[in-house]
């Protein structure tokens, strides 16, 4: 499959860093930075996903200014509303024009105990409140020692797309373990490999037309010195970065990888 109708998207995951005030000064800056660079804005996406305390503050930077970032939140309540002390729902989500949500993250999964069933159930409050649920999935060392690369996250993309629409909106991220904050970064095959797997997988779920249109993005030790290498991959739609994302000149630099190899 081609990947010349879906618009790369690129995402920057900020994690528990920023507060709402290094925020604005974040965005303001890179906003800048891209504008000064000749960044043509319609030939990829730029989302970013800030911590809640701050998606208030940069959606109001972000309409006031007219910035052409997509914003969203870093996990979502697989409840609507009730007495959920500390739990965040999509319909708040929603209110605040999210329009993405990371679902499935591997620190949420190894630090909260999120079962697959849990990321399937929130992968449902997403759709229910029109989110478009960024589904995480990817195989620790030991994974890939005993099962090889795509076994895992292909079990975890199955669970995570069932009951879900043929015509769902949905982006996946494959972010092998192992790679996340490792400053080892998978090898372009390795990704093209697993990417391709995790859209056949989409294919099998939801039907030919949706995987077609699905963008599927790597993650994990992304860097601008690599981005380029993995966007060559036909079934690699963008990416999703962790810590280059906090760094200005870095994730400008990321989002603007058509400028240095002519993609």
């Amino acid at each position: 499959m081609g990947s010349v109708t879906r618009k790369p998207l690129i995402a920057g995951n900020w994690k528990m860093n920023l507060d709402h005030l290094q925020a604005v000064a974040f965005v303001q800056k890179l906003h800048w930075t891209l504008k000064d660079a000749g960044h043509e804005n319609d030939s990829v996406e730029v989302a970013v996903f800030p911590p809640f305390t701050d998606i208030r503050t940069v959606q109001t930077l972000i309409d006031a200014d007219k910035i052409p970032f997509a914003l969203g939140a870093q996990d979502l309540s697989t409840k609507d509303s009730g007495a959920y002390t500390g739990e965040v729902s999509g319909a708040f989500l929603a209110k605040l024009d999210a329009r993405y949500v990371i679902i499935g993250h591997s620190e949420r999964r190894e630090y909260h105990g999120e079962s697959d069933d849990v990321v399937a159930a929130k992968v449902q409050a997403a759709l229910r409140h029109g989110l478009v649920p960024v589904i995480c999935v990817g195989e620790t060392a030991e994974d890939l020692e005993k099962f090889g690369a795509s076994a895992v996250p292909a079990g975890q993309l199955k669970t995570a797309l069932e009951g879900v629409a043929s015509d769902a909106d949905i982006v996946v991220a494959y972010e092998p373990v192992w790679a996340i904050g490792s400053g080892q970064a998978a090898t372009p095959d390795q990704a093209q490999e697993v990417c391709a797997k995790l859209r056949a997988v989409v294919a099998e779920s939801l039907g030919a037309d949706a995987a077609e249109k699905t963008r599927v993005l790597y993650g994990g030790s992304v860097k601008s010195g690599n981005i380029a290498s993995f966007m060559r991959e036909p079934d690699v739609d963008g990416a999703l970065v962790g810590g280059a994302s906090l760094v200005v000149d870095e994730f400008a630099a990321i989002i603007r990888y058509q400028k240095h190899v002519g993609v």
